[in-house]
């Protein structure tokens, strides 16, 4: 189902939590939605279940509007809140019954559904237990469990591998990939790798604003304008090495990474390359030039850019030779 969401806004008394944000997921996107604590991202994911009212804006699922109409939109959306709230007096197959008939499946594919879920989410094992026997990790399963157990069209999930080992993550990464191949799929997480490897797309949140959009790749390509290069010389070259690095007019600072060897972290002015310099250098001094490696652009990198603080001029900059827009 697609998802258009328009100038939303939200007020907490007099902080504005979001701030006229607007974008559209198309159908079978799987998004992954950034931001630092506190951006906002929790609160735009309540507003989009109908969990919480917008202070201004419009939401539409599928061309619906989901103030209007928000039970028509709960039924088609699987929500995992970041507390995962469970009911942990009840046994697991009692609670995921209870979930099933709150969210409207038909009393006879009931029983099929929780087998289904069960299997889905790996919780043959511990499907006898009481919730509050359970690890973090099981509850965690339970939790997705519940939100999808109904076959929703829109499945938003705000931190769906808290406390998952990392065999359970790769399991729940791979659950959430099948999913997209039908729904959307909405998902936060400050696991950076999880959502590069996970989504389709990725929305950049920072202080109540979309201050990034796109893929990883489109987004590592647009912060490349600064060259960074790992530079290893020759022990030869002596403690003039960094010296005559740091007098390239191509260059913006010199980091030593290890402090028995000549090896650098060598930053480039803006828009400028080094390489073809520090090359010159080493045949000028006769230092043997042992690597020369560019380095590629993270998507930590991407993040801290556009999350730092605004008015920085480390932000104004990336954001203007970026030409991100923010929204």
């Amino acid at each position: 189902m697609s998802i258009r969401v328009h100038n939303l806004t939200k007020y907490y008394g007099d902080q504005k939590a979001v701030d006229q944000i607007s974008f559209e997921i198309q159908t079978g996107e799987v998004i992954g939605f950034l931001g630092p604590n506190g951006a906002g991202k929790s609160t735009t994911m309540k507003m989009m279940t109908g969990y919480m009212a917008p202070s201004d804006g419009t939401i539409y699922i599928e061309g619906v509007n989901v103030a209007e109409e928000p039970l028509t939109i709960k039924r088609k959306i699987g929500y995992l809140p970041e507390n995962n709230p469970l009911y942990t007096d009840m046994p697991i197959i009692d609670y995921l019954h209870f979930c099933a008939e709150i969210q409207g499946v038909h009393r006879d594919a009931i029983k099929e559904r929780i087998r289904q879920m069960i299997d889905l989410c790996g919780l043959d094992d511990e499907k006898h237990k009481y919730i509050h026997e359970l690890s973090k990790g099981y509850r965690q399963r339970v939790g997705l469990a519940q939100s999808i157990i109904h076959d929703p069209d829109v499945l938003i999930f705000d931190e769906p591998t808290t406390g998952l080992d990392p065999n359970q993550i790769i399991e729940i990464r791979k659950l959430i990939k099948k999913l997209g191949e039908e729904k959307t799929v909405i998902l936060s997480s400050h696991i950076l790798s999880e959502v590069e490897a996970t989504c389709d797309r990725i929305l950049i949140i920072n202080q109540g604003k979309i201050v990034a959009d796109g893929t990883a790749e489109s987004l590592r390509k647009q912060a490349e304008g600064e060259e960074i290069l790992h530079v290893q010389l020759g022990t030869i070259a002596g403690e003039s090495a960094e010296m005559g690095l740091r007098s390239l007019p191509t260059v913006a600072s010199v980091e030593k990474l290890d402090k028995k060897t000549n090896y650098f972290k060598v930053s480039s002015e803006h828009g400028k390359t080094s390489r073809k310099a520090i090359f010159d250098l080493c045949v000028k001094n006769q230092w043997y030039l042992m690597e020369l490696t560019p380095m590629e652009t993270r998507l930590e990198d991407v993040f801290r850019n556009v999350t730092s603080q605004p008015g920085t001029k480390n932000r104004e900059d990336y954001m203007q030779n970026t030409k991100m827009d923010i929204a």
